[in-house]
């Protein structure tokens, strides 16, 4: 047996069957994760159930991201991963009715959708097709996030539309990059656990989602 992983064809096959089993539980749960927020925020909607705010939605937010981290390697950690998708979808419902109760914003939500779901489907695609390596955009890519959350929250608090539009704007850029990097991090074996990594592939879809849905919103004129 230490022969056999001694050698070097033997390893490489062993890490390709490793990769490949990351890369289908990844998609499988992720295509899980996205049903149960539409489920959960198409609830939202339907009982017109209100925003939990700024801080609420920051507080349930990091604290299942931490949650499910810690107990990533558990089965435990997929309750907290459905923990947190359920309730990002719930704090979408509020999000999605105030643009729908608008003029045209059904086609705002659709396009905004449809956009979201070509731009994942045609970027890990190409990643997965030309298996480049990405992972030189992992410094850029937490630095940009970091900066742009950090805009985010002096827009909110200080009522600044154009600074808001601005960070929506590098928001679709650094979730286009993030979907690259931890696609190509899955394919490379930088990412080995299928929950942390579906974790970061939906929150880049749903950060895309908003942030088009955003500056979608106001092109139409209708904030």
């Amino acid at each position: 047996m230490n022969t056999l992983l001694r050698n070097p064809a033997t390893r490489t096959q062993a890490a390709v069957l490793t990769t490949n089993k990351v890369i289908r539980n990844t998609y499988m749960l992720l295509s899980m994760t996205l049903l149960f927020s539409a489920l959960s925020a198409g609830v939202s909607m339907a009982l017109n159930l209100p925003h939990p705010g700024l801080l609420l939605t920051l507080g349930g937010y990091f604290g299942l991201l931490f949650l499910t981290a810690k107990f990533r390697d558990s089965a435990l950690g997929l309750a907290f991963v459905f923990a947190l998708t359920g309730f990002m979808g719930y704090t979408l419902g509020p999000i999605l009715n105030a643009y729908l109760a608008l003029p045209n914003g059904s086609q705002v939500v659709m396009t905004a959708m449809g956009a979201t779901g070509a731009i994942f489907l045609g970027l890990s695609g190409y990643a997965l097709t030309s298996r480049k390596d990405f992972s030189f955009m992992g410094g850029f890519l937490m630095v940009g996030i970091l900066v742009a959350f950090l805009a985010g929250l002096g827009a909110v608090f200080f009522e600044m539309p154009g600074l808001s539009l601005a960070v929506s704007a590098m928001f679709v850029l650094l979730m286009a990059g993030l979907i690259l990097y931890e696609t190509s991090n899955i394919i490379h074996g930088g990412e080995t656990n299928y929950i942390m990594a579906t974790v970061t592939l939906y929150v880049s879809i749903f950060n895309l989602f908003t942030s088009l849905l955003h500056l979608l919103g106001f092109m139409n004129g209708e904030e």
